[in-house]
């Protein structure tokens, strides 16, 4: 009789798929690497000796190209938002804020540029998916500066209405000042990180200004959304 873990499931169907799994991720991080060295435009060949596997090994794990490709991109995924969420949640001033949201994720795709043109790209996939990656990652992003845009403007008991479109026009021009920078490299990106945070803080300020609000950017402040409603406060306690 085969031995079975809680609930009835085969143990050794379990043990099958989580070796399949991993296997999966293997494969994955070595089509990262093979990527990252022979470009966007990388074939199965490269990936299978890169994996150090042979081709039908690798379509033993994955559909086809199209299945490995959204792998791919899943995982480019994690690998931003492990960078964007820290930087989005911490506290700080202002325009710091700003700065190192925009730099997390200049950051990103300045670290894998072949990556984000594998994953902007779709070349490799071998029919149309199902799933836009690139248009996920937008929304994530987007949703998480929304909420932080709407707990600020109603701390200062302004419309929150606005900080959806508001984030996703955000998302939008900074995608695509990194893809021109990409392209170009014709500055740092830590000039360019300077250039979008200082666009990006005029428009808040301007925002601001027509609600009669004045905020030094460089002041340090956090917000505490535990109490409702949520209170704006510097850090050395004054509320603001």
């Amino acid at each position: 009789m085969a031995r079975t873990v809680k609930g009835g499931t085969d143990a050794r169907r379990e043990r099958w798929k989580g070796h399949r799994e991993a296997r999966r991720a293997e494969f994955v991080e070595a089509t990262i690497r093979a990527v990252a060295q022979h470009g966007p435009d990388v074939g199965m060949d490269e990936i299978a000796a890169e994996a150090g596997v042979s081709k039908p090994v690798l379509y033993r794990h994955f559909t086809d190209k199209s299945d490995l490709y959204l792998a791919v991109g899943r995982r480019g995924t994690e690998l931003l938002m492990e960078s964007m969420v820290p930087a989005i949640a911490e506290d700080g001033p202002i325009r710091t804020r700003i700065r190192r949201i925009v730099d997390s994720y200049l950051t990103v795709i300045g670290d894998n540029p072949n990556l984000y043109r594998f994953v902007v790209r779709k070349s490799f996939a071998d029919r149309p998916v199902e799933q836009d990656v690139v248009q996920e990652d937008k929304e994530l992003i987007a949703a998480a500066l929304a909420r932080l845009l709407g707990d600020y403007l109603r701390a200062f008991d302004m419309d929150s209405g606005g900080a959806e479109p508001w984030a996703h026009a955000l998302v939008g021009m900074v995608q695509n000042a990194g893809d021109w920078w990409l392209e170009r490299q014709s500055m740092t990106r830590a000039s360019l990180s300077d250039y979008l945070t200082t666009i990006i803080w005029h428009a808040i300020d301007g925002l601001l200004r027509s609600a009669g609000v004045e905020l030094d950017p460089d002041a340090p402040l956090t917000t505490d959304f535990s109490t409702e409603p949520a209170r704006l406060r510097l850090v050395n306690g004054e509320e603001a």
